[in-house]
């Protein structure tokens, strides 16, 4: 539509210039003494017209002549700048490729231009890292000075140092993100790994603690992490009783109720001789993680001569369990205690013929010299040399 628009235009005004120019009978007369030129009006206007065109070309000729040098740099910049922004690509494609060599030889080729330098020397510094050369790695750092860049600087930094094992490196420029502001979640990540280098154990579990909470962290990692860091925690005030309650009350039901969390929880508060709180501790991660370390270790939460509430407990746990050598074992040595001798000598048989003959062969060994030293109280020494022997054969 538009082009006919000005197709139409262009005819009208052919059409009204014909007509000027047919009807038009004016002339021009130019004096310069002792000339006299004449002509027509029409033959001027188009000499005028002319002229200009010729003039127009000619200053148009100079002025693209003139400007030819600064045409020839703004291509050569042009040209740099194309090549260094395929250096740049190049090199983060053999960065993530493996090709650590070839990656740093491009990152230097892309900063010929100026404005990506700092970007190039980051990925430089990573790949230096790749291939163990630390001077070379902080060569390339020490060349990020933009402000704008010293985020993503001290967060690379950060995470090449912990990788290298460096942690308190790591930490001190963790802390210094941490001045400017920065709470990231990659930074708190790299905390993690390096507070875990140094058993920081208290930051290992706040930070599994805050990863889980945002879901940046896999369920199964982090769960492993809370117990390399309880277990940690809890051996550090497994001879101060009122720092281990006060560390136990902190933990969360999830944390209390793991197996791996739970069990020396049990085992420290009973060599205190706190058997009442390690026996609910078994007792409530029971409910949730049948485990047979727990179940193992609740028969160390029974106080002599007050073991019947646990006897009763287990048998209740046999109704669910009716096949469990562990639980059988460990019903056997409530009721040793108690000197329930009959019930005693039965669990242990069961705990042999329910145990596993090679995955459980130390409960089988431990159920033989249980029933041997039950024997030796009871006076039967030929049953209790047979399970002697029986133990012996087994441990060996």
């Amino acid at each position: 539509m538009r082009l006919l628009f000005w197709v139409a235009i262009l005819f009208g005004g052919a059409v009204g210039l014909a007509l000027f120019t047919q009807f038009n009978q004016s002339n021009l007369v130019l004096f310069y003494p002792p000339y006299r030129v004449e002509l027509s009006l029409n033959l001027a206007l188009a000499l005028l017209l002319l002229a200009f065109f010729v003039v127009w070309t000619i200053l148009g000729t100079a002025r693209h002549l003139s400007e030819m040098p600064a045409r020839a740099a703004a291509y050569r910049e042009r040209s740099r700048m194309n090549r260094a922004q395929a250096a740049l690509r190049e090199s983060i494609e053999n960065l993530f490729a493996g090709r650590f060599a070839r990656a740093e030889r491009t990152a230097r080729e892309a900063q010929a231009w100026p404005e990506q330098a700092q970007t190039a020397a980051l990925i430089g510094a990573r790949a230096a890292h790749r291939m163990q050369e630390t001077e070379r790695r902080d060569a390339w750092m020490a060349q990020v000075t933009d402000p704008e860049r010293e985020q993503a600087r001290l967060v690379s930094m950060a995470e090449l140092l912990v990788d290298a094992r460096d942690a308190e490196g790591a930490l001190e420029t963790i802390a210094q993100l941490q001045a400017q502001g920065a709470r990231q979640i990659h930074v708190q990540r790299i905390a993690l790994r390096a507070h875990q280098h140094l058993k920081n154990w208290t930051e290992v579990l706040r930070l599994a603690r805050s990863l889980e909470k945002r879901n940046a962290l896999h369920p199964v990692l982090a769960l492993r992490l809370k117990q390399l860091a309880c277990e940690a925690l809890l051996e550090e005030r497994r001879h101060d009783v009122q720092g281990l309650q006060d560390f136990w009350r902190s933990l969360s039901t999830d944390e209390r109720r793991a197996a791996r969390i739970a069990e020396p929880a049990a085992r420290y508060f009973a060599a205190l001789g706190r058997q009442d709180e390690a026996r609910k501790i078994v007792e409530d991660a029971l409910k949730v993680n049948w485990d047979s370390r727990l179940v193992l270790r609740y028969a160390e939460c029974a106080e002599p001569g007050r073991a019947l509430p646990q006897i009763q407990q287990a048998e209740k746990w046999l109704t669910q369990h009716p096949v469990d050598a562990d639980l059988y074992f460990t019903l056997g040595v409530l009721c040793l205690g108690e000197k329930l001798w009959g019930k005693a000598q039965s669990s242990f048989e069961r705990a042999l013929k329910y145990a596993d003959a090679d995955l459980q062969r130390r409960l089988r060994v431990r159920a033989h010299l249980a029933l041997a030293k039950m024997f030796e109280e009871t006076e039967r020494p030929e049953e209790a040399q047979r399970h002697y022997r029986e133990s012996a054969i087994l441990a060996a």
